[in-house]
């Protein structure tokens, strides 16, 4: 049996530390089942998700008012949760509908906190804040959702790092050239370049193009010439709280306008992140690609690799990152700062703006 410690934290805490009035995803959509109580620290706060019987997914906090137990450790009742300590009952939107004590009264102050939830693009995304959840501060991820099964995937991993650490991974392309083996080797042909640079006032971009020989092990096998020069490119956009979509793509044909994955052999990936703790993070990863659609084995080789190479380069460098820290402040160290540090800084920069202005500093 898995218990874990619920969680509380402080709400002025909790609004210094992290954008709340945003999406994060809870889950993968395959993790919540149709009867299971399925659980999750977001945000330092204890939640709890399962479906209904119609397939609606809810988001309650793991804890009964009452002592406190964890509600994942109770049972269900048709479309309610019953705590297993002393068997009160929850309906989806967190209001105690029933209690065995004493003549069956229920306190006013028998209520959990009940959280909006959206299912899309293979997650659920859940509201953490305390404003009215904006539908409309979802990034369209849509691409995701065109085309067969065979050629989409899911994955998840624990991080022992605090969360702006893998956003400033993904938005700094240039650690490929030296930290990732043949299988998405660059190949030291990214460190050179300045990748260009935008912004708006809710998202941070950043392109890389260049040519190397042969292209890496993720696309040379489905290029003409496998070991051939080929042109490249990474198209990145973050956007709040913690979202990167990256389009990677290669050709060997001779273009004549930007690369895109209209006019090349790639994939579009969506990194999400979400905090657990300050310094634990819940990293969850979708991709498509534009090439043999139709291959569900080769799908789920495709994912198992990326879901490796993430855990045992990325994830283990961005461990050993966040133990020789010893801190989230990221700038309170002085770090030296280079040309390949441009993207990540403004958006941490952008994120410390968004954060202030919901604080109404």
């Amino acid at each position: 049996m898995d218990i874990r410690v619920q969680h509380q934290p402080n709400k002025a805490a909790l609004a210094e530390t992290y954008l709340l009035n945003a999406w994060y995803v809870g889950a993968l959509s395959s993790e919540v089942g149709p009867e299971a109580l399925f659980h999750r620290i977001l945000l330092e706060t204890s939640v709890l998700f399962y479906r209904k019987a119609d397939g609606t997914a809810v988001a309650l906090h793991d804890r009964c008012p009452h002592r406190f137990a964890p509600l994942h450790l109770g049972t269900r009742n048709g479309d309610q949760v019953v705590c297993k300590y002393h068997g009160l009952e929850f309906d989806c939107s967190g209001q105690c509908t029933h209690s065995p004590h004493g003549n069956g009264n229920i306190p006013k102050a028998a209520l959990v906190r009940s959280f909006p939830v959206l299912e899309r693009y293979g997650f659920i995304w859940v509201w953490m804040g305390e404003e009215p959840a904006d539908e409309s501060l979802l990034p369209d991820f849509g691409y995701l959702d065109d085309g067969p099964d065979t050629a989409l995937g899911h994955t998840y991993l624990h991080v022992k790092c605090h969360y702006e650490l893998i956003s400033d991974n993904v938005m700094d392309l240039s650690h490929v050239d030296h930290l990732h083996g043949d299988f998405l080797c660059t190949k030291g042909t990214l460190s050179p370049l300045m990748a260009k640079v935008r912004e708006t006032p809710r998202s941070v971009q950043a392109r890389w193009d260049w040519t190397q020989r042969p292209a890496s092990l993720l696309f040379s096998p489905y290029l003409p010439d496998p070991a051939g020069e080929t042109q490249l490119f990474f198209d990145i956009t973050w956007t709040p709280p913690a979202n990167i979509q990256l389009s990677v793509g290669a050709t060997q044909d001779k273009v004549n306008e930007p690369l895109g994955l209209h006019n090349t052999v790639g994939q579009y990936d969506l990194h999400t992140v979400t905090p657990e703790t300050d310094g634990t993070t819940h990293y969850f990863f979708a991709t498509r690609r534009n090439h043999l659609v139709d291959d569900a084995a080769h799908n789920e080789h495709m994912i198992q690799i990326l879901h490796d190479t993430f855990q045992n380069e990325d994830g283990a460098m961005l461990e050993a990152v966040q133990a020789e820290m010893r801190t989230s402040d990221f700038f309170s160290l002085n770090p030296v700062l280079m040309s390949n540090d441009i993207a990540p800084v403004k958006v941490r920069r952008l994120l410390n703006k968004l954060k202030a202005a919901e604080a109404g500093d």
